[in-house]
């Protein structure tokens, strides 16, 4: 997928749902994923157009975890001309040393959202973006309905009324397929998560399950995507 085809997406989004207005300072969430680094060029793109201005920041918690190099993505951010800031923690040993959590993943997200934020505030920062796309959504929506008993998924737009932070999702229109593509056409330098609990979640498991359930009925996939946009989850409705 080309970069005009990814600004195309991203603006629908941000568009039907109000993402961005005039003076906006957003900083993007940077994991070191495709999916990150393709919201990181999207949102630079879409800078240099759109009608209301808004400046970016690229932020990434470093949770400790050996050998995660960001080197790739500093030159990135260098030559896209993007403020790239790295927050340096300790979490990785808190969560897997001293706690020696077997169910890490909740603990160390908590706790990678805190450090975000507080990074993100002191950059005066008053909104964040994170790369949630398609797949992320159908996903989301399926662990909800198996594990919690409840039809919900991540919103397009949420306000954090406590951190006074607006978080906004201008993926949520992207196949992960696209994503992929954006980063083999590119060459995204990705940098690959040292996580042992990397690709053993139960996102992974619904991941798989989606793939199976569209192999089985061709366009389920996208008639859930459907289904969540007509539902009445909160932040779905374009009223």
């Amino acid at each position: 997928m080309k970069l005009q085809q990814v600004l195309s997406i991203t603006r629908k989004a941000v568009d039907e749902y109000h993402m961005i207005e005039e003076g906006d300072k957003i900083a993007i969430g940077i994991s070191g994923g495709k999916d990150s680094l393709t919201l990181l060029y999207a949102l630079n793109g879409l800078k240099r157009f759109y009608p209301k201005h808004f400046t970016i920041e690229a932020v990434t918690v470093d949770l400790g975890l050996p050998n995660f190099d960001l080197s790739q993505i500093r030159a990135l951010c260098e030559d896209l001309e993007v403020p790239y800031t790295v927050v340096k923690t300790d979490i990785a040993e808190i969560v897997f040393e001293r706690r020696k959590e077997t169910n890490p993943c909740s603990l160390c997200a908590k706790m990678r959202k805190g450090a975000l934020n507080e990074e993100i505030k002191k950059l005066g920062c008053n909104k964040v973006a994170f790369a949630h796309h398609k797949d992320d959504i159908i996903e989301t929506m399926l662990m909800s309905l198996i594990f919690e008993g409840r039809f919900h998924t991540f919103s397009p737009v949420t306000y954090w009324d406590r951190m006074d932070l607006t978080l906004i999702r201008p993926l949520i229109f992207m196949d992960e397929k696209d994503v992929i593509g954006f980063k083999n056409m590119y060459n995204l330098p990705v940098a690959k998560s040292p996580c042992p609990f990397d690709g053993y979640t139960k996102r992974e498991y619904a991941k798989n399950l989606v793939r199976s359930l569209n192999q089985e009925h061709p366009g389920a996939r996208e008639r859930m995507f459907t289904a969540i946009c007509n539902s009445s989850i909160n932040g779905w409705s374009r009223a």
